[in-house]
């Protein structure tokens, strides 16, 4: 692990959790682990645990995202401590305000994490390099860059789904270019040593360098899907592209729409994945989305108890550079 990445404190602890790039296995596998801890968490009649009573975590959301922010509320909430939503879509940045004197003004409510989530990729990075030393900063999704805790989620999903990822042929299908999910997804699953990653989809979809990612590119999708344990697709991004890049949304379903009979050119028990929200008819079929190999509902599920194992474990790590810092006082 290298020192310089904002990722890790001076003890070379996980501190912030802004990308999967710079992660190991190992630490990828202390995640998942830990998440299956909290499931049980959500089972029970009182669904809080005193982690992270008196601590404050603030929801810093400057683009929407009603799914990720929510799963964020409740996982922190379940780990007792406060949180303060704060709607930066429509306020002090309209107003002129600028990124650091908001990140000042949060800092002086003392609280101990930001989840940030930015149109702009790289801005999680920038609020860690600037923030105090004490707060932990999550990235809940910047840009076209990266979304490190549904990576997890997705990890997780197919850990309890599928088991060993070294036996594993995982297929993600449609906006590779555009996708935050795609990016974060495709090095969480080289990580963690998964047998074959394919991407498919049309080449206008496709970033350059895909190939370095790790994975196998394909344009057929009937060959793509053939023999696959886990198929994911991906929402069309229409609001990060500057111009059209597919033909139409009927074409793209034609060519590249999730349907039954593709289904069953992946393996029987071959399970389905899909970051949300879906567009039926576009990328997946609803009976697709709907039928038995979906385990999309269980992604939005897992996602509460991941996200509570990034927070449990990031701002643990925290309390060792909360104490050097009050030493230096």
């Amino acid at each position: 692990m290298i020192k310089s990445d904002p990722q890790f404190n001076q003890f070379n602890k996980l501190h912030h959790f802004l990308s999967i790039d710079g992660l190991d296995k190992t630490t990828l596998t202390h995640i998942l682990d830990t998440a299956e801890g909290f499931t049980s968490v959500n089972d029970k009649a009182i669904k809080n645990v005193p982690l992270l009573r008196g601590k404050t975590v603030a929801n810093l959301f400057f683009e929407n995202s009603t799914r990720t922010r929510t799963a964020f509320e409740l996982a922190a909430k379940r780990l007792s401590a406060d949180v303060l939503t704060i709607d930066l879509v429509s306020s002090s940045t309209k107003k002129g305000e600028s990124l650091l004197d908001t990140l000042r003004v949060l800092e002086a409510l003392q609280s101990d994490m930001f989840v940030v989530r930015h149109s702009d990729s790289g801005a999680a990075d920038f609020i860690a390099r600037h923030v105090a030393p004490t707060i932990n900063i999550i990235n809940g999704g910047d840009g076209q860059h990266a979304h490190p805790t549904q990576a997890m989620l997705d990890m997780f999903t197919i850990r309890r789904c599928k088991g060993d990822f070294s036996k594993l042929c995982v297929v993600i299908i449609g906006d590779i270019r555009h996708s935050r999910v795609a990016r974060s997804g495709i090095a969480a699953l080289v990580t963690l040593g998964t047998a074959e990653v394919r991407v498919v989809g049309p080449q206008t979809l496709m970033p350059a360098d895909v190939e370095s990612l790790g994975v196998t590119v394909y344009r057929d999708i009937d060959k793509a899907l053939k023999d696959a344990d886990v198929v994911m697709g991906l929402r069309l991004q229409s609001e990060r592209m500057s111009s059209a890049t597919i033909p139409s949304t009927s074409e793209f379903y034609q060519a590249y729409g999730l349907t039954p009979e593709r289904m069953r050119l992946a393996k029987p028990d071959a399970i389905v994945m899909h970051p949300g929200p879906t567009n039926r008819g576009v990328e997946i079929a609803a009976s697709v989305a709907d039928g038995k190999q979906s385990v999309i509902l269980q992604q939005v599920t897992y996602g509460i108890a991941v996200r509570m194992a990034v927070m449990s474990i990031i701002m643990g790590h925290g309390e060792e550079v909360r104490e050097a810092e009050m030493n230096k006082e």
